[in-house]
């Protein structure tokens, strides 16, 4: 799993770009989220477009960075994976508890 970061209107947005997967992939969305939080960051945006596997390891590690922004105060917004990563999102039907957006204009509207 590879990332760029960048900021784009006061908010810091993650280009994820591989397998969202046990053992690297989770472990690596796990210490950037950690670090961006840590670095005082209040609006992230995970861009999960270029996913191109995910396995449960990787779909925990979403749910997790949620809920660790929250007891941080921030708040971490998707944008939706274009590849199979996106099945394992419909089958486990978790899009509903993730702030999923379909590209980055809408995520980043969704901060107000």
């Amino acid at each position: 799993m590879e990332f760029q970061l960048r900021e784009s209107e006061g908010v810091m947005i993650a280009d994820l770009n591989g397998r969202l997967v046990a053992g690297t992939g989770d472990q690596t969305l796990r210490d950037l989220i950690n670090k961006l939080l840590s670095e005082g960051h209040k609006k992230i945006v995970v861009n999960l477009t270029a996913v191109t596997r995910m396995d449960s390891s990787g779909l925990g590690e979403l749910v997790a960075s949620s809920q660790v922004a929250a007891r941080f105060g921030s708040s971490v917004r998707f944008i939706t994976p274009k590849t199979e990563a996106l099945k394992v999102l419909e089958i486990t039907r978790i899009l509903p508890a993730l702030e999923m957006h379909a590209d980055e204009a809408e995520a980043l509207s969704a901060f107000g």
